[in-house]
């Protein structure tokens, strides 16, 4: 049976939209949805950073901006590794104890610098929970492999032709893993 949906296209196809509304569509039929969001953030058009946000509390943080001080580099962007693990793992910790489903956005390069993060990844990965997320189209790691080498897992593309409906396929598959349980 499977258990670990994911969604991967290319940067602005809309993921992070499709995974919320799968996770507010699931809430609002009274599952215990839980975890972590990340948005970008545009100051006058120009995309500035990414905001981490726990689906749960909606407390917010960085996950990485142009401006930030210290941190790994991805591209013109530093990683908030605080706020990451703070506000990020935290809440998936959190969805790992309370919660019927777990999300996750994103597994991708920013992310993957928090050993913190890779291994709440790998928690939630071999937990028995209900896992929805997103794979970074173009991230290359082990744990992304393994994920993709799982009988449990299934990972479906978002694309502009199945964008306005592919959280309908999230809602159904989230509703046989729990009825079949």
């Amino acid at each position: 049976m499977k258990r670990l949906f994911f969604i991967t296209g290319r940067p602005g196809v809309g993921k992070t939209t499709v995974l919320l509304n799968a996770a507010n569509e699931l809430k609002n039929k009274g599952y215990k949805v839980s975890g972590m969001l990340s948005r970008e953030v545009r100051e006058k058009g120009t995309r500035v950073g990414f905001e981490i946000i726990d689906f749960a509390t909606d407390q917010r943080g960085w996950l990485a901006h142009v401006n930030q001080p210290s941190g790994p580099q991805v591209s013109k962007y530093k990683v908030n590794l605080h706020d990451l693990d703070q506000i990020g793992v935290k809440a998936i910790e959190k969805a790992l104890k309370d919660a019927e489903v777990v999300i996750v956005d994103e597994i991708g390069p920013m992310e993957l610098f928090s050993s913190a993060f890779r291994q709440v990844i790998k928690d939630a990965i071999n937990s028995h929970k209900l896992v929805l997320g997103v794979i970074h189209h173009s991230a290359r790691d082990q744990i992304i492999d393994s994920i993709k080498k799982r009988n449990d897992a299934e990972i479906v593309e978002v694309t502009i032709e199945n964008r306005q409906l592919l959280h309908n396929l999230l809602i159904q598959r989230a509703n046989q893993f729990i009825k079949e349980r």
